[in-house]
Order: structure tokens, then C-alpha cells, then sequence
């Protein structure tokens, strides 16, 4: 079964919703209450002489020590709503990327940060801290470095000590204020006590530049190009970034020690930023050696979870347990959301474990006339052109069925006349009316359930890396791909929480391109992978030698 997975309809009136979005942004912004006091470009020397400086922010009046939280900025802390014209200007990412539910925020919140005005009217301390080289702070910086989490720690360590701390710090960010917190906690700084990196990959290479040995260069282009506008670096990642097309040395540099970690972590490992948070995030829940350590999973949008009412009353349960001593019950070590669409929740609740202990692994194997079988089928065979078709198989459901935890395509699949190709896999949920869409990465409503891509000469597994159920690739030496050569390859798909009814068809697809659009009103805008050129794509199945999806299915009560 061909399928052209790009042209989904829907298009204009997502396109309308997204105009309007753009225009009117559901964001509330509020001024800082009177009762909180303000400190602008507190110095703080490092030890090689170097002045980072940060914005303070206290409980007007308070008595007491007060807990600390810390956001670590490159763009720029002072990046914060402004009154014009008797209207507030937001950052522009807001209109960009959109945001189909509302959210609240100070006006001196910064990008991507806690609002400072809800945290201090609830007895805590809040850092904006300008990393060095970004905003008001001195020197050269370099991105995702050691000198950077050096840089942090000594701050935290300043913090700790002040007459209005209680030598308890914690850090709380969303995206790159997320990413900064894990060398820093891999450095075991005394006063920090706890971190809440919510959605932060934790492997450059794998999770962002680089995803199944694919290039990525719509989104990874527009961030390197903006980093370099707003901060002062030592290291141009622009320009390093395809002198390393491996896997080596200098992209390990740059990934966090995970097991290095053992202060108490609440991640959010969000399902709907599959193409830049999601895998990381949820390897750092698994892979951290915190005893105590917690996921927030939902598949809502980025920011107006953030700063919605149940993320925050986590956030807050998790540092008040910590920063402040009290004697209070843990989170769960896993907050669950499970959708059936992406505008509704079926079911929220506790978990211990990912992939979760009670799992059945169901193989769907791949079948004639575009179908998935849970029977091993009799050999046969699927082509397609690698950049512009599409091939499609579909398993639908006799009873509700919920498919929570990592999905693997295995596929034995052969190219001819392609050079260097491309594999990009969609799992799309689809009932009566066709395909029902999700949350997705940058504000993307039209997304699937689950996605994977890969580069088939960088095929070779990473044993060391990889876990049961979730097979990680080395991407450190080339395999040529030779025309007519069949090769076994296993792709992983993004982690996923999703509840399939009884009638409604699970659609397994594969590609020599993305599977998204790019146009900017109803694509996946600024994602783009660099797709095969050329040739066809052969996949085979046969009893003994299967091609298939492992699913994860969770028994019913």
C-alpha cells in the first residue's frame, strides 16, 4: 500500500487556527507583584576573573532563609515581556511556534524560565543567572560545555552562602535551561539539592543534530544562527558541527554523564517534542542514579504546561520536599498521561517504571496488501521510490488497546540505485475520518503518534548503550550500502502514551523523506532532515526472517 503521507487533509483550516494563533497568542501577562523585590546585575566573580551577572528575586519582607531555584540563560536574561502602546510585547517564539493553549506569566519571567513573581509569592529566591558570554555577563562561553557547568555550580555555591539563603538550591528551566542542569549536577555541587530539567535532551548528536545518523538543519540552522546572535562564544557549533558527521570524541564532550547524577531529579518527559526533547528527556529519567527521581509525562504543548496549575503544583510539592526540608510525601516515580487524541486526555495516573514492568511486547508484522499481522505471514515484498513515495500498513484494533512505552520497527530492506539512504518512519493513529493528529515538537498540531528515522550506514548498534526494548545506534564508523543488499535494521520510534479504540487502525509508515510537510502554515516548520536523493527502497518479510513493529501493549485492569 502507497501512501503520501505529507498531503493529509486539514490543511487550510490548521493553517486558519495557526494565523490567528500568530496574531492573538494565548498569553496573559501580568506585572510583577509590589511584594516582590528586585535586584538587576548582581555581579558574581568567578575564580578566573570572569563577572557573570544574574537578576535576584525575593519575597518583599520575608522572614527567614529563603530556598533558592536557578535558571541558567545564553540568550539572555533580561529577554522578558514589554509594555508598548498600552499592550504587552511577548517573545516572538510564542507567535512562532504555536501555542494552542493559554498560559499566565509575570512580566519578568525570561524565556523558557519559572515566573519569578509565582515562585517568590510562595517563599522562594529566584536566580536569572546570563552564562558567560550571554546578556550582561562577561567573557566567551561555550554552549553545553564543562566550563559552562563550572560556571553554574560556582554560582550556586555563591547562592548557598548569601544571608538571605538557606543553602538550599535548586534548578528549574525548560529546553536549553533544562540541558544546563545536567553537567552541573554530574559535578555534585554541596548546595545543590535538587533539579527539574523539564524537557531537556541529554545526547546532542542522537536527540537533536543528528537523530538516527540523519542531519537535521531546520531547526538545529535557526537555533545555532540565533545562539550566535544574543551570546559572546568561544565555540562556533556551526561550524564544528560537520567537521564531526560521527559520532566521536567531540560530541561525547559535549553529553552529560547521566549516571554521575545522584541529586533528586524531577524531568519532564513529554511525548509531543519527539524531535528534540522527548528521547533524552526520558533516558535521563531511566539512566540518572538519583534514589529519588520523578518523570512529569504529558503530550499537551510546551509552555502552557510549564505554567499550567498541575505542573506547578508538581514542581512546587517536588522542591518544597527538598530545598526546604519538609517532612512530605514523594511524587510518584512517574506521572502518566495517556491521550487517545491530541485535544483529550483518557487517563491520568502513577507509575514506577519505563517502559512499565506490566508490558506485553506484540510484534505487528508486516504483510501483504498493506497490512500488519500478529501471525508470521508468508514472504512477500514492498517498494517504493525513496524521495517521493511512501509505503503504508495498517493493524486495526478489535478492542480498546493501550500502547504505552517505545515502539522498534525491524525491517529487512534492501536500496538500489540510491546514494546514501534515508529511512523516516510514522506510527499515525487513524479512525473513520482519517488520521487523528497529536502535539508535536515547535508547536506542531498535526503530529503522529511516534517517529524514527535512520541513516542506513550508520546502522550499528551501540550495545553498551542500549537498553531492553530500546536499541540505540553507535553512529561512529560508516557501512556502505551496496546496491541490492539486504540489510536487517532496527529503527526506534519515540516514546509515546497513547489509547486506541476498538475499530481504529494503527497506520505503520515508512519513507525515504520526512513524513511532514514543511510549509510554515500547515507543515512541520522549521524541521527538516535531510532526505534521500534518489532510487528505491525494497522491504521483505518472510517466516523466518520477519520485518515487524513491536508495540508496546498495556494489559487492561
Amino acid at each position: 500500500m502507497l501512501d503520501t503521507p505529507w498531503k493529509r487533509p486539514g490543511r487550510r483550516a490548521y493553517a486558519a487556527a495557526r494565523l490567528r494563533a500568530f496574531r492573538r497568542p494565548p498569553v496573559e501577562v501580568y506585572p510583577l507583584p509590589e511584594d516582590v523585590l528586585v535586584e538587576t546585575d548582581v555581579p558574581v566573580r568567578m575564580p578566573d576573573g570572569v563577572t557573570l551577572r544574574l537578576n535576584l528575586f525575593r519575597p518583599r519582607g520575608a522572614s527567614g532563609p529563603l530556598p533558592v531555584l536557578l535558571s541558567a540563560h545564553p540568550y539572555g536574561k533580561d529577554a522578558v515581556p514589554t509594555r508598548k502602546r498600552g499592550r504587552w510585547s511577548i517573545n516572538p517564539q510564542f507567535r512562532i511556534m504555536n501555542q494552542p493553549a493559554p498560559l499566565r506569566i509575570s512580566d519578568h519571567t525570561s524565556w523558557e524560565a519559572p515566573d519569578p513573581g509565582w515562585w517568590a509569592q510562595r517563599g522562594y529566591a529566584v536566580i536569572n543567572l546570563d552564562t558567560r558570554g550571554g546578556g550582561n555577563s562577561e567573557g566567551r562561553g561555550a554552549l553545553l560545555s564543562d566550563q559552562e557547568a563550572d560556571d553554574i555550580a560556582h554560582v550556586i555555591g555563591w547562592a548557598a552562602e548569601q544571608p538571605w539563603s538557606n543553602g538550599h538550591v535548586g534548578m528549574l528551566g525548560v529546553s536549553y535551561l533544562a540541558l544546563s542542569q545536567y553537567k552541573v549536577a554530574a559535578l555534585h555541587p554541596p548546595a545543590l539539592k535538587a533539579i527539574c530539567p523539564w524537557e531537556g535532551f541529554t545526547d546532542a548528536y542522537r536527540d537533536f543534530f543528528t537523530p538516527g545518523g540523519v542531519v537535521e538543519n531546520g531547526f538545529a540552522r535557526i537555533w545555532l544562527l540565533l545562539t550566535k546572535r544574543v551570546a559572546r562564544l568561544s565555540v562556533d557549533l556551526a561550524k564544528e558541527r560537520p567537521r564531526h558527521p560521527l559520532r566521536d570524541a567531540w560530541w561525547e564532550a559535549l553529553t552529560p554523564d547521566l549516571a554521575k547524577i545522584t541529586v533528586p531529579m524531577l524531568v519532564c518527559t513529554s511525548f509531543s517534542d519527539a524531535n528534540l526533547h522527548s528521547v533524552g528527556s526520558m533516558r535521563a529519567f531511566q539512566r540518572v542514579s538519583s534514589p529519588e527521581r520523578h518523570a512529569y509525562a504529558h503530550r499537551g504543548p510546551k509552555w502552557a504546561t510549564f505554567y499550567g496549575d498541575d505542573a506547578l503544583a508538581h514542581q512546587l510539592r517536588f522542591f518544597d520536599r527538598h530545598l526546604r526540608d519538609q517532612d512530605a510525601p514523594a511524587l510518584p516515580p512517574l506521572r502518566l498521561e495517556v491521550r487517545d487524541r491530541g485535544d483529550r486526555v483518557v487517563e491520568i495516573r502513577d507509575e514506577h517504571e519505563w517502559p512499565l514492568a506490566r508490558t506485553a511486547w506484540r510484534r505487528l508484522h508486516l504483510a501483504d496488501a498493506g497490512t500488519l499481522s500478529e501471525v508470521a505471514p508468508t514472504a512477500g515484498s514492498a517498494t517504493f521510490r525513496l524521495r517521493r513515495g511512501a509505503v503504508a500498513f495498517d493493524f486495526r484494533f478489535a478492542e480498546d488497546t493501550e500502547l504505552s512505552g517505545p515502539m522498534t520497527l525491524r525491517l529487512r530492506v534492501a536500496t538500489t540505485g540510491a546514494e546514501d539512504p534515508r529511512l523516516f518512519v510514522g506510527v499515525e493513529k487513524r479512525d473513520a475520518g482519517g488520521a487523528m493528529p497529536f502535539e508535536g515538537s515547535y508547536g506542531y498540531g498535526r503530529d503522529r503518534v511516534a517517529q524514527g528515522r535512520l541513516r542506513l550506514a550508520l546502522r550499528a548498534l551501540d550495545d553498551a548503550a542500549g537498553m531492553p526494548h530500546q536499541p540505540e545506534h553507535a553512529f561512529r564508523t560508516v557501512e556502505h550500502v551496496h546496491d541490492g543488499e539486504v540489510m536487517d535494521v532496527l529503527i526506534p520510534l519515540s516514546p509515546s502514551a497513547t489509547l486506541f479504540r476498538a475499530g481504529e487502525a494503527l497506520r505503520l509508515m515508512v519513507a525515504g523523506q520526512y513524513l511532514e510537510p514543511r510549509n510554515p502554515l500547515f507543515g512541520h516548520f522549521p524541521t527538516h532532515y535531510v532526505p534521500s536523493r534518489s532510487g528505491t527502497a525494497t522491504i521483505s518479510w518472510s517466516p523466518e526472517r520477519p520485518s515487524y513493529l513491536e508495540v508496546p501493549v498495556i494489559p487492561s485492569a
